[in-house]
This record gives C-alpha cells, structure tokens and sequence, in this order.
C-alpha cells in the first residue's frame, strides 16, 4: 500500500496520478491524503519520477475538466475518487463511463463539480471590494476583498475578476488561498484569517445606496432571496444590514406605490416609417 499526500490542488494530484498510472498502480494500492501533517508518509513522487514512463495513456478530456471542478471541492474523498475513475476509465476498459449518469462514483463526482459550480457564482455575485489605497509610482487604485467560500474555488473564481477588474489592482483574501493582481499578473499566495480582511471604506456606501435604489418591494420573496444569498455572507455585505428594514417597509412601500394617480400614456413618437405601419395594419383588419 503507498501513501500519496499531495497539496490540495488539483495540479499536484494529476502529476501523481499520472505517475501512478504509468506503472499500473491499481486504485485499491493507494491512500490519498492532503494533510500537510502527513507529508512525511509522502516517499512516492520521487521514486515515481525516477520510474521508466510506459506507452501515453489516452485521458478523455471531458474527465479531465470535471476533475479540475471536483478537484476544488473539500471532501477528503475526492483524490482516491478520482484515481479511481481516472483508472477505470482507461486501464479498467471502462472508456464510455462518464456518460454512466447512475454509477455510484460518477455521481459522485457530479454532485462535487455542482457544489463547486454554485460555490463559484456565489463568489462572482458577493465579494465586494474596498480601497486601501493608491500605488505612489502607478497611481493605480488598490483593492482587498475578503470572501469565505465553502470550497477550494479560487483559481476557478478569478478569471472573472481578472476580466471584469483588469484596471485596477485587487486581491481577494480567503481562508483556503489568496489571488492578486496588479495589471499584468495574477499570482496566487497561502490563506489568511479574517482578521486580514480590510475594514469598512467609502465604498460601502456606495454600494448601500445602489442595493436600496434597487430593492423592489413588491418582489420581496424571503425563502428565495435567502436561497440566493444565504445569510452565511451577510456579514461581509455593505448592503446586509439594510435588507431586514427593506423587507419591514415593503408592504407599506408597496401601498404607497399602488395608491399613487398612474401616469398618463406618453404619445406615440411622430415617425414616417412607423406610421405607415400602422396604416398598414388598419388595412389589413378585418
């Protein structure tokens, strides 16, 4: 039996996995662990690299995109899982499994690459960013978010901001791992405690006035809203502590709105084209 420990991500466990799988390493041969406590069990990479690599192993590449998702997830279960798969799905003979919708691991590994996928949009929709200050030489706005995700989804989260936010400097602080970037680069450092996470900024009162401006008090829905935003990050929200006065004052807010006179109908716009539309239409009624 050999103890493979390797860091929780997804690159170190495919470098392994390939190793292992070059010398025909059944899954049932191997534990998996990512406890840095354990790394002195971990003799199996360098004797791995040291081995003669037999024939290339044909990996389809649907496996390997819902590996990178199910990689991020936490369950101490994923790496053997994942061999497992990786196995049969090439020395197993079992090439077509992945279209198996009822095979106990690819269900598995379904519901991991869901949870993740959820984990990621609610970090695309609630981190907020606060400004700690300005680079002297750039003069490029500096930016910290701090975001507790459920899984480890950073790497798969950030390509988004480093679209979305290309102008400006920012890092996003979680316990698992950090990413920051500065224009030109995103690199990725060890996670930190909330106590890193930077305080309240002007910025929150902008993002208090946006929500409030938003709110509609005639869609409150309770259970959907809080399916949508779990109460868990609420507490890094500059708009949270406004939703519970919001949800008070809608039903009053909503008879404000329908006893108000409706407004008179604009008239239709003079246009040639669109009038002969219409002339058009007349002609055709019955």
């Amino acid at each position: 039996m050999r103890t493979i420990v390797v860091k929780p991500e997804y690159e170190a466990w495919r470098a392994a996995a390939r190793h292992l799988l070059a010398q025909r390493v059944m899954p049932d041969e191997v534990l998996w662990s990512d406890d840095p406590q354990e790394a002195s069990l971990f003799v199996g990479e360098d004797l791995l690299a040291k081995q003669p690599a037999s024939e290339a192993i044909k990996v389809p590449s649907a496996f390997m995109d819902m590996a990178k998702s199910a990689a991020a997830h936490t369950d101490s279960k994923r790496w053997a899982l994942l061999y497992r798969v990786l196995w049969r799905l090439t020395l197993g003979g079992e090439r077509y499994l992945l279209s198996m919708a009822t095979d106990r691991d690819v269900r598995q590994m379904q519901d991991w690459c869901k949870a993740v996928g959820r984990d990621i949009h609610k970090m695309h929709a609630f981190v907020r960013f606060r400004l700690v200050g300005v680079d002297a030489v750039t003069g490029r706005e500096q930016f910290v978010a701090w975001f507790e995700p459920d899984h480890r989804i950073v790497r798969l989260a950030v390509p988004f901001f480093e679209k979305r936010f290309a102008g400006m400097d920012w890092s996003i602080l979680t316990p698992y791992e950090c990413a920051h970037w500065d224009g030109k680069r995103l690199h990725f450092t060890e996670g930190v405690a909330c106590s890193s996470a930077p305080d309240e900024d002007a910025l929150d009162d902008l993002w208090r006035t946006y929500y409030r401006n938003i709110f509609n008090p005639a869609r409150v829905k309770i259970s959907a809203m809080q399916s949508e935003m779990p109460k868990k990050y609420w507490k890094n929200l500059p708009e949270a502590p406004l939703i519970a006065g919001l949800i008070a004052e809608s039903a009053e807010r909503v008879q404000g709105m329908l006893a108000k006179e409706e407004r008179p109908a604009k008239p239709a716009p003079k246009n040639a084209y669109l009038e002969s539309l219409h002339r058009m239409n007349q002609d055709e009624a019955p």
